[in-house]
């Protein structure tokens, strides 16, 4: 299991688990995360919107278009900002922290 934490919109952090190659998504949904995912991860969404600790964002494969696209709709996106549905895990990524903007 990939170790990783989630810190949501009340500041608190709360630690989460991920199997490798499960997204970020779905490891949040199943830590109780408010993370919607309406489109079920499809990115036409952008309601699994997180901003990325800055020492794990260059371990992330780049966004695509289309997800820049969805990112360019989000009113408070930062450079730090993927879609929690486009982000899979890997070993690389253990000890990784999501922050719900």
């Amino acid at each position: 299991m990939i170790a990783l934490s989630f810190i949501g919109r009340d500041g608190h952090a709360l630690p989460a688990e991920a199997s490798p190659g499960e997204t970020l998504l779905r490891a949040g949904q199943r830590a109780g995360q408010p993370m919607e995912g309406t489109c079920g991860g499809q990115m036409s969404c952008a309601t699994c919107h997180v901003l990325i600790d800055p020492a794990y964002i260059d371990l992330l494969a780049p966004p695509s278009p289309e997800e820049e696209d969805m990112l360019d709709l989000v009113p408070d996106a930062t450079r730090f900002s993927r879609l929690a549905c486009q982000i899979v895990m890997d070993d690389r990524l253990d000890g990784l922290t999501a922050r719900l903007p």
